[in-house]
């Protein structure tokens, strides 16, 4: 039996808008130091899960534990205080700001005297944000916005990193790009939870995956069992 803390615990998870039940009672959890991928196809119920976790939908029914205590109903920012940390689906980078000021809101919830020394921490993951670093956020490209987005959750020095849909929308250049970082902040210890509609490249990445359906989730394992599966490989893969 595993001794291995349980980061993140999701149980019988509900959420419903109006009428319709978008996520149906489902249960997954995150260890420390995993690296663990949430596939399915969009409409899934990923980022409607994500969105529950870190208190920005409401939950009908169900928990949310992490680090062992019950956060249902908590709100973004204490959460982000507390260490869980998400970067959303579309960047949201705040536009009119520089590369170096978002970097520094993703700090606001610190009261250290090593927020810069973390920006040259970033810098050194995206070195094109620090070429940049004086640019307002809105004038770049969607790739760098990503680099922008995952370098101001980084600041925050999540204990539990969720991605939602990190590769969207990128060129495959990016795509490959935004990867290698991915498992580079794993690789330093950060425990992840990626949310991916990129099946093969989110489970060739992950030590998990849990692949989700309609709202339910339908199978899960290690990532390695899931990529060779023949339904994942059929449904997701285009096998």
């Amino acid at each position: 039996m595993s001794t291995t803390p349980t980061m993140l615990k999701v149980s019988a998870l509900k959420v419903a808008y109006g009428g319709i039940q978008a996520v149906k009672g489902i249960e997954f959890e995150v260890k420390q130091g995993e690296l663990v991928s949430l596939i399915g196809a969009n409409g899934a119920g990923k980022t409607t899960t994500l969105k529950a976790i870190t208190g920005t939908q409401p939950v009908a029914d169900g928990s949310i534990h992490f680090m062992g205590r019950d956060i249902r109903g908590q709100g973004t920012w204490e959460l982000v205080k507390q260490g869980l940390v998400m970067v959303p689906e579309g960047r949201g980078t705040f536009a009119r700001m520089t590369i170096t000021e978002n970097l520094q809101m993703g700090a606001c919830v610190r009261n250290d005297n090593e927020i810069d020394d973390d920006i040259d921490k970033v810098f050194a993951l995206f070195p094109r944000l620090k070429e940049r670093r004086k640019q307002l956020a809105g004038t770049m490209s969607g790739g760098e916005q990503q680099m922008l987005a995952m370098g101001r959750g980084l600041m925050a020095r999540p204990k539990v990193l969720l991605l939602d849909e990190p590769s969207m929308g990128l060129s495959p250049i990016m795509v490959d790009k935004i990867f290698e970082v991915i498992a580079d902040i794993h690789s330093r210890g950060t425990t992840v939870l990626l949310v991916e509609q990129n099946a093969s490249r989110a489970l060739g990445l992950a030590d998990r995956g849990y692949v989700m359906d309609s709202g339910e989730i339908t199978m899960g394992g290690e990532a390695k069992a899931l990529l060779r599966d023949p339904k994942v490989r059929e449904a997701y893969l285009g096998e």
